[in-house]
């Protein structure tokens, strides 16, 4: 990470990394996604899960050489992939308000001491497809992950049904990746473009800590290099691999 990035991560809680997916990636991930949507019933509460099986090319995600430095830079080295999912969406498409904040009753945190920050749960959000300003999808209370006062946003802001200066709505292009901390206030805005929203959502913990009720199966996976197998791993406080 850049000087800056940092700078800006621990301001806002999330930081937009530009051009992670090269054209052909990005060719290879929408051609795997219209096979699996083929015929899917895109209601708001079946999100796909575990696109990481789909195919090599959503497989090479789950340690993506351009994202990695971000994980061991704000998780540690010791970070493993907790679950992933897609989230698709049609014009007029909604799927809930904002949720999230610190909390001392989850792995939803974050911290800064001697120069490093950490995180619990934390996001990275593969675009497929641009989210340009006015389109909706990810939105979220920047500088929220830090709030000493996370209930008291108002409901009529949660659920979008009131515009407020302190909810943003983050643009990205196809091929950008958005890193975030569930520490962050954050949601889904509703879907206002004529394009499908497409986003891959990869949630990563600290080697200790889990939020997903069910672990991977590698058998599932096929051929996995050993980087992608330490990722995987189960949760273990004294044993979890290093990734690096």
């Amino acid at each position: 990470m850049t000087e800056e990035e940092k700078f800006v991560f621990d301001l806002d809680g999330y930081l937009v990394i530009k051009d992670v997916l090269s054209p052909q990636e990005l060719d290879d991930l929408n051609a795997l996604m219209d096979r699996y949507i083929n015929g899917w019933d895109n209601h708001p509460r079946n999100d796909l899960n575990k696109v990481s099986s789909w195919g090599q090319a959503t497989k090479n995600l789950i340690d993506h050489p351009k994202i990695l430095p971000y994980l061991v830079e704000l998780i540690g080295p010791k970070v493993r992939i907790d679950h992933d999912y897609a989230i698709i969406m049609n014009r007029g498409d909604a799927r809930g308000g904002l949720h999230g904040g610190p909390s001392q009753d989850t792995d939803h945190w974050f911290s800064y001491r001697d120069g490093q920050m950490r995180n619990g749960l934390s996001v990275v959000t593969f675009f497929l497809a641009d989210a340009n300003e006015g389109d909706g999808g990810f939105a979220c209370v920047p500088g929220s992950h830090k709030t000493n006062y996370p209930r008291n946003l108002p409901q009529d802001v949660r659920r979008f049904e009131r515009d407020a200066h302190y909810v943003v709505q983050p643009t990205a292009k196809a091929g950008d990746a958005l890193f975030f901390t569930e520490a962050l206030i954050h949601g889904t805005m509703p879907w206002c473009a004529e394009h499908q929203r497409r986003t891959l959502l990869y949630k990563y913990s600290p080697g200790y800590s889990t939020w997903a009720k069910e672990f991977y199966n590698l058998e599932e996976y096929g051929e996995l290099t050993e980087r992608q197998k330490r990722i995987m791993a189960t949760p273990s406080i004294h044993e979890h691999p290093e990734i690096v």
